[in-house]
């Protein structure tokens, strides 16, 4: 039996830190254990610009020690008037890694999100021709759409016919959570790639609502059913370089999680790389966290693996239940929290 692995560094490809207090209280959780990761922008306001970006890059680094050798990676908030001469300027000049298609009204702050399909080709024409990586909240925003079929909804209307309009628009369907997801995904590969996170591999909706409504488990996209959450664990530990890493952690105060109309998200940064051991190995697939957590996703990026190693062991640990957050937001709910952890990191 393996009690012990060591791997190349991991790299988070989709994560949420937010801003000000809770950017310092969330943030060093994934730069303690991960190489490089993908900060969302939809804040308040978003990151609508390379200015912006170049702004919040500078602020997430400061919370961080100076001898860090974590990168934070920028994104821009795609909106129906995006400027793409602003984002050719800022992929390169090397403040834009991608830009973040939100439908407007999809999740957390997506409301200045895209609203007209039409209206962002220029930009995806643009990002086609620079080799830009475009990603996507793939879900379809419609009152006549069940939120359990918008992943699904989305790729048939949105996603296959932006494949065919831009066939070489390296593109990333991120928090994958359906069978059907996972099937596209695979027939649409190199040019199409997923993350996934370690909720969606670990939950399906009976955990969620069978035995009373647990808010905190609500995310977008939803969890679904067992035979989607199935299909994901396949996905993620198949080795298949179309699958990758993107926890979509998501740190909020208590009082948005779990308020009347809670938030969607969950902060899971401070066990995330020991929860998807934890499923490789109940899985019997160990050898391919690797592949999955450090490999595939600098492979779609366009970018090398990190040259520094972390080490998992077999130890069983409690993880704490919150972090604190100075101001008004006071603490954030950890996912898993009080749980005990049959895998920690003991070298990063």
């Amino acid at each position: 039996m393996t009690t012990r692995i060591t791997i190349r560094k991991p790299d988070d490809w989709h994560l949420h830190v937010r801003d000000n207090e809770m950017l310092k209280a969330s943030l060093p959780f994934t730069a303690q254990k991960f190489g490089r990761a993908i900060l969302m922008p939809n804040l308040v306001p978003p990151v609508r610009t390379a200015a912006d970006a170049d702004a919040y890059r500078k602020r997430a680094m400061a919370v961080l020690p100076k001898d860090t050798t974590f990168k934070p990676l920028m994104t821009c908030y795609l909106t129906d008037d995006t400027d793409p001469d602003d984002v050719e300027r800022g992929f390169k000049e090397g403040i834009f890694t991608g830009v973040k298609l939100y439908p407007a009204n999809a999740t957390t702050n997506s409301a200045a999100g895209v609203t007209d399909y039409r209206k962002i080709e220029p930009v995806l024409a643009r990002m086609e021709k620079i080799g830009m990586r475009f990603l996507i909240h793939g879900e379809e925003v419609d009152p006549a759409v069940d939120v359990f079929d918008r992943e699904a909804v989305f790729i048939e209307r949105r996603l296959i016919p932006m494949t065919k309009k831009f066939p070489g628009l390296k593109i990333i369907l991120e928090h994958l959570s359906s069978k059907i997801g996972v099937e596209y995904i695979r027939s649409s590969a190199p040019q199409v790639g997923a993350s996934i996170t370690p909720y969606h591999l670990r939950h399906n909706r009976t955990d969620w609502l069978g035995w009373g409504n647990r808010p905190y488990f609500y995310c977008m996209p939803v969890i679904k059913t067992e035979h989607d959450r199935l299909a994901l664990i396949d996905a993620a530990t198949s080795g298949d370089a179309c699958f990758f890493l993107g926890t979509d952690s998501a740190p909020h105060a208590v009082a948005k999680k779990l308020g009347v109309v809670g938030a969607a998200g969950l902060f899971n940064a401070p066990v995330a790389i020991e929860t998807y051991a934890q499923v490789f190995e109940e899985q019997g697939k160990l050898q391919n966290l690797e592949a999955f957590a450090s490999l595939n996703g600098p492979r779609h990026y366009g970018m090398e693996p990190n040259s520094e190693t972390i080490t998992l062991e077999k130890r069983d640990w409690v993880a704490p239940d919150e972090i604190k957050v100075a101001g008004p937001e006071e603490r954030a709910l950890i996912y898993r929290g009080g749980e005990v952890i049959p895998w920690k990191v003991i070298q990063s």
